[in-house]
């Protein structure tokens, strides 16, 4: 696949380096040289200094053969301004942005991009770690991201079968994890009483 990653800080650097290794083919567009020195050694896209949202800057990183492009700068507004150009003028329809203000989430989901928000999936994972004491996991699917919670049974659930777990109008009981680490299924065949060592497993979609 050939890909696009607009912004080579932290973020951009890192995922351009995990796009390589899995062998696709990638550029990357920063204004700055310094920060390609983010990148890995064993890199072997294509890098190209200039302003992100010149469209010539785009066209000599390949934009007009993209599969996909990535939007990873943390200027928010830079990022909408270039994902309409790679998607209007280049045509790309696989775009990936990056924001960092859950403000303005409402406003790209409008405009039918897809959106990853940090701020929102690292409050998420802290709220749930601090105030719910749960480890959590976090994956994406398309454009939604799901968190799997997962909590010591409590006092309250023990005996009961899974079937019985309460939960909020938000979330699924997915399983149950034993002291073996062993898990089982929320289904309707499995319907295992809770242990007091037994931890629930909860999942819900984040955005």
């Amino acid at each position: 696949m050939n890909t696009l990653v607009v912004g080579c800080g932290e973020l951009g650097s890192r995922l351009a380096d995990m796009l390589c290794r899995h062998g696709h083919n990638v550029s990357v567009v920063n204004d700055d040289l310094e920060s390609f020195k983010l990148l890995s050694d064993d890199f072997d896209g294509i890098t190209v200094a200039g302003v992100p949202m010149d469209i010539e800057v785009l066209k000599k990183a390949g934009a007009e053969n993209c599969d996909a492009v990535a939007i990873t700068t943390d200027d928010d507004n830079l990022n909408i301004t270039i994902s309409q150009i790679v998607r209007e003028f280049f045509g790309v329809q696989n775009v990936v942005t990056r924001i960092i203000d859950p403000a303005r989430e409402k406003i790209f989901k409008h405009l039918g991009f897809q959106i990853m928000c940090e701020t929102k999936l690292s409050t998420e994972a802290m709220f749930s770690v601090l105030v719910e004491k749960t480890s959590v996991k976090q994956i994406t699917f398309g454009a939604s991201t799901l968190s799997f919670l997962i909590r010591d049974a409590e006092q309250v659930l023990i005996g009961r079968s899974m079937h019985e777990i309460p939960h909020r109008s938000s979330e699924l009981v997915v399983g149950v994890i034993n002291k073996e680490n062993d898990v089982t299924l929320n289904t309707e065949k499995n319907n295992a009483v809770i242990s007091s060592t037994d931890k629930i497993i909860y999942a819900k979609i984040i955005y």
